[in-house]
């Protein structure tokens, strides 16, 4: 599958999941809405039947109309405009919602024109029988009315949200769709970037055996002539040649074995303290004859005062190779590689910086990812798999410590290493 033909899919699927989502919204607030106004109907309707019989109780009328007003989501005062008996009122309340079928809880208040506030009658729970009394001013008072009583429903957003039940099982059915779709949408993208990597690694293995493949045949063919016995230095020349070509291939070899055993099969370490100061001596003295082709310096400032570590030998040694390695790989012509050691709060800090081409952000969170390699177009001048920092990264982690790159285009790279000391162990 080409990956212009995954975008589109991902592009559409996303498109799908982005409408199914805002669909599902705008039906269940259309429900909701639906269930709110058939609530306020029917409260309206009882809440007038009631002030009709306490203006009917007191040989009164109605001051308007409808003499219901909603004042918020749950709250309603209703003019009467007559005085109201506590007991009438609540008698009428109960018969009203009993009639509309509202089993909710309620409180309701009167306005006592002699104290200027809403006095509280009682808080009902006609499920659960529960009938309280109460004083408190809670309730806001409506001036706009001299005789009026208010009732408030706590309970009503739950009743509605109860009353919704379809619907948000339709949606939690939705949504875990819509999370299976996701995932799968997830490991498209991830088969594909495998398969991205895959093809890149077949692509850098092929050209890294190629060349020392080509140069071994080329050599043991210059081998065959019978005339190369007469001339022992380019015999022991090109025989030198194959062995270092062999040596770079055993190597390359190894460490696609290698990584592939450390991703199979979780790291066996064989501890023991080692000092790190002359550990990097070693690897630096190496690295500075290592490389003929290449002007280096690599300039070290040991300031640490503890520099024993209790890890593993070998690959505490492989690590510093691998980012001493890439550091001259990737500075260009000239390699300028400064390494340095100090102790913070008890942990024993190792830096490899050089000032080098350096690793975009982007770039930055992938470089310890397998097989990954920072992109450079059609340029292949730096050599590799793409598996040194993944290994560096699965040391450093099998050891418990914790490896920090800071790096920008064009300014180079710094990768630090915080180390546990002996101290701790």
């Amino acid at each position: 599958m080409s990956r212009n033909t995954i975008r589109l899919i991902v592009l559409m699927g996303t498109v799908s999941i982005i409408g199914i989502i805002v669909m599902q919204i705008y039906w269940v607030q259309k429900a909701f809405d639906l269930k709110e106004k058939t609530f306020n109907q029917s409260i309206n309707i009882a809440l007038k039947n009631v002030a009709d019989k306490i203006a009917a109780f007191n040989h009164g009328a109605l001051p308007v109309e409808n003499p219901v007003n909603q004042l918020s989501s749950g709250y309603y005062v209703v003019n009467v405009n007559t005085v109201i008996d506590a007991n009438v009122l609540e008698h009428y309340l109960k018969e009203a919602f009993l009639n509309v079928n509202m089993n909710l809880d309620y409180e309701y208040a009167i306005y006592d024109c002699a104290t200027n506030k809403m006095m509280y009658g009682k808080f009902i729970s006609p499920l659960r029988h529960e009938e309280t009394e109460k004083e408190a001013m809670n309730l806001p008072r409506y001036d706009k009315y001299t005789y009026y009583f208010g009732i408030y429903f706590p309970t009503r957003s739950a009743l509605l949200a109860g009353k919704m039940g379809i619907w948000m099982f339709s949606s939690a059915i939705l949504l875990i769709v819509i999370t299976f779709f996701g995932y799968a949408l997830y490991i498209i993208l991830k088969q594909s970037r495998l398969s991205e990597i895959q093809k890149d690694f077949v692509n850098n293995m092929t050209h890294e055996f190629k060349t020392p493949l080509s140069t071994i045949a080329i050599s043991t063919d210059v081998l065959a002539d019978h005339g190369i016995l007469d001339k022992p230095d380019t015999l022991f020349s090109y025989v030198d040649i194959i062995r270092q070509e062999n040596t770079r291939l055993v190597g390359q070899v190894e460490k696609v074995l290698q990584m592939a055993n450390i991703d199979q099969t979780r790291v066996k370490l064989n501890r023991e303290n080692i000092a790190m100061h002359p550990l990097l001596e070693r690897a630096i003295s190496q690295m500075r004859v290592g490389y003929k082709n290449k002007k280096i310096q690599i300039d070290h400032h040991f300031d640490a005062t503890n520099d024993l570590v209790f890890a593993d030998k070998v690959h505490v040694s492989n690590i510093i190779y691998n980012l001493l390695d890439n550091a001259i790989k990737y500075s260009g012509a000239t390699a300028h590689i400064d390494v340095r050691t100090e102790n913070k709060n008890g942990r024993l800090f190792v830096s490899f910086a050089d000032q080098g081409i350096g690793i975009g952000k982007k770039e930055q969170r992938k470089v310890f990812h397998k097989f990954y390699r920072v992109p450079t177009g059609n340029v292949h001048d730096v050599k590799g798999f793409g598996l040194g920092l993944h290994y560096v990264k699965s040391i450093v982690r099998a050891h418990g410590w914790a490896i920090y790159l800071t790096s920008e285009p064009g300014k180079g790279s710094t990768f630090t290493i915080k180390m546990k000391t002996n101290d701790e162990h």
